[in-house]
């Protein structure tokens, strides 16, 4: 009689080593042993020789329902594609972002009917209402993972920004349930000045769009969530730092003792001002925007000096359409990044010799311990049996046959150094390479487990 479910062999990969040619072995959705040498009996053995065996990404910034053509149930799909396993979705979805317990309780339906990978979800406040942080308690109750919110206003409506001493208040109320309060980065006077300065005088294209959102509108909106952090005794948590700044005032304010994190995104380590913001024009708008080259290599330094917290995709499936304006300030910002997120960092980590294993930290681990995720994010005995296999090789990226809802990426043509051969959820495969193979629903809502 078999011992197990399944066990698969190939370089097995923790936050803290690699097991080269071992096995893992999987009972009942879990890692049950790992090892070196004969493999033991299971009703299912994987020979993944030569390919890397890691813990599925737990990709921390997801936009599924931002642009309103994808949602959860799509998104999953391109997840599975792209050897994320878990999904923590923003909250700042079309036509009714989640700050209310009833829109909250829905999503959450969603996720647990709809979605081929694991989902956790932020909740936000609506600034507007009345006694507006009285639901926070609620969306704690109800399951949610983090707190988003904004300094700057992208739509008074959908994205709305969050005055400072509201903010702190609401970091203050949070801080006790131990979950974190992320917080979009830009300053919303500067910001909206030198926008409007620069449509005045008809400069309009993506790098004005760069320089109107130059250093000082993401610096000083990061030290002022770390600040308000500090103030309030919560975790602030700044959720795409582009800048090297970013990465010193986080780290500043750790050495303190203040519980500040830091995030970035995978386009500010892999694209850059001089050889990517031209050649992709108004598409490749995102807050913050591309930085110069040089910038970009102070940016790994930090990830290799262990400053970075993790790295998310920022993932917006904003229909190409929404972003061909030749006025780029009249376009969408973000882009699709779910597929893209794991093989785009790991070859980013090869080109700068940065360990596997650091990879694993920056992209499954640290997430799933940032979000109380306490059975995500490692491939120890006892953690749910989520992984994905990895194909070194030379492979360019083609966006067409893409699982979400749209089928562009700004690393389309980028030759990447793996691919996502499977993807594994607690045991079943999800993506066998080229299709996603269970079925809608396998995936599951995720609560923290709080202290």
């Amino acid at each position: 009689m078999a011992d197990f479910d399944l066990v698969v062999r190939g370089n097995i990969v923790f936050a803290d080593r690699i097991l080269e040619n071992g096995f893992l072995a999987v009972r009942d959705g879990k890692v049950a042993l790992v090892g070196s040498g004969p493999a033991p009996a299971a009703r299912e053995s994987q020979d993944f020789t030569g390919a890397w065996i890691v813990p599925g990404v737990v990709d921390g910034q997801v936009h599924t329902g931002s642009p309103g053509n994808e949602w959860l149930g799509r998104g999953s799909r391109g997840a599975a594609a792209g050897g994320v396993t878990v999904m923590v979705d923003m909250p700042y979805d079309a036509g009714a972002p989640v700050w209310t317990v009833e829109r909250f309780a829905r999503k959450v339906a969603s996720a647990a009917h709809d979605c081929h990978v694991d989902v956790a979800l932020f909740g936000t406040v609506d600034p507007h209402a009345e006694n507006a942080l009285d639901v926070i308690p609620g969306l704690i109750e109800a399951g949610a993972c983090a707190f988003k919110f904004s300094l700057f206003e992208a739509n008074k409506d959908r994205f709305p920004r969050f005055p400072d001493d509201m903010l702190y208040e609401a970091m203050r109320r949070i801080a006790p349930s131990g979950l974190a309060i992320g917080v979009h980065n830009q300053d919303q006077e500067i910001s909206a000045r030198n926008i409007a300065r620069a449509r005045a005088e008809g400069r309009t294209s993506i790098l004005d769009f760069i320089d109107a959102n130059n250093p000082l509108v993401e610096n000083l909106a990061t030290a002022r969530i770390f600040e308000l952090g500090a103030q309030a005794g919560a975790r602030a948590h700044a959720v795409h730092v582009s800048l090297a700044r970013g990465f010193e005032l986080g780290a500043m304010y750790k050495r303190a003792g203040v519980r500040a994190t830091v995030e970035t995104c995978v386009q500010y380590l892999m694209l850059n001002r001089e050889d990517d913001a031209e050649r992709l024009g108004t598409r490749i708008k995102h807050y913050p925007p591309l930085r110069p080259r040089d910038e970009v290599a102070r940016l790994w330094t930090h990830i290799a000096a262990g400053n970075c917290d993790f790295i998310s995709s920022d993932h917006s499936p904003w229909p190409l359409e929404t972003k061909a304006d030749p006025d780029v300030f009249k376009n969408t910002s973000g882009g699709p990044g779910l597929e893209t997120l794991l093989p785009a960092t790991w070859t980013g980590f090869e080109e700068h010799g940065l360990s596997p294993s650091l990879a694993v930290r920056l992209l499954s681990t640290n997430p799933a311990a940032f979000f109380l995720l306490g059975d995500k994010g490692s491939l120890e005995v006892g953690k749910d049996a989520d992984f994905v296999v990895l194909e070194p090789g030379r492979y360019v990226f083609d966006p067409s046959n893409a699982q979400g809802a749209v089928n562009w990426s700004s690393f389309a043509g980028r030759t990447f150094t793996v691919k996502v051969g499977a993807t594994y959820l607690r045991g079943a495969p999800a993506w066998d390479g080229s299709k996603v193979v269970n079925a809608a629903g396998t995936g599951r809502f995720l609560r923290p487990t709080r202290g």
